[in-house]
């Protein structure tokens, strides 16, 4: 569009000029023409008519699309300043119920830390209490097998010396003597 109206701009120049010089040769000689009015006022109108006819489409083209882009600029701008807001929101929103959720899962394990602890504490307290059976347990049973071995030596040792006096020739009544107590501690220890 530039081309078309620079040429037209240069081809009514080069008319003025012509018109201008054959205004010159018409004189027949040289000399100042002091006529402003009619010689830089002729071509300024020319020049700000061709200008106005074409320079107001341009420019008004030009700024109406810089326009355009200025409030498409702008819609875009508070489009995305909507969508920004709304984002940020919708995080916050997610920022909240996560926080929410940390917070119950933490009260959750508190609470499940707290369980396992009562329930550890009453497993070791009924280990130990099975412990303390089992070695009262152990402990009784060790203590009746020394007993029951302190009694088979007892006897041993009784009927050697039942034996040891038989052989010696013991009369009838020490031996019923010493039968009858043997047989009076061993039914009395069991």
């Amino acid at each position: 569009m530039w081309t078309g109206t620079m040429e037209t701009f240069l081809l009514l120049m080069a008319e003025a000029s012509a018109v201008n010089a054959e205004l010159a040769e018409g004189n027949h000689g040289f000399g100042l023409n002091f006529d402003i009015l009619g010689t830089n006022l002729i071509n300024l109108v020319i020049i700000i008519g061709v200008l106005f006819f074409f320079g107001r489409k341009v420019v008004g083209k030009t700024l109406s699309d810089r326009r355009e882009r200025i409030e498409t600029a702008i819609v875009n701008a508070q489009k995305r300043a909507t969508d920004a807001k709304a984002a940020l929101e919708e995080q916050q929103q997610k920022l909240a119920q996560a926080q929410a959720e940390a917070e119950k899962i933490r009260n959750n394990a508190q609470e499940n830390a707290k369980v396992a602890r009562e329930k550890i504490l009453a497993t070791a307290a009924t280990d130990i209490e099975r412990m303390k059976e089992t070695a009262s347990q152990d402990l009784d049973a060790e203590r009746n097998r020394a007993i029951a071995q302190l009694r088979q030596r007892v006897v041993a040792m009784a009927l050697e010396k039942v034996e040891s006096q038989l052989q010696t020739g013991v009369d009838s009544d020490t031996q019923q003597k010493l039968i009858d107590r043997s047989i009076a501690l061993l039914g009395g220890r069991s």
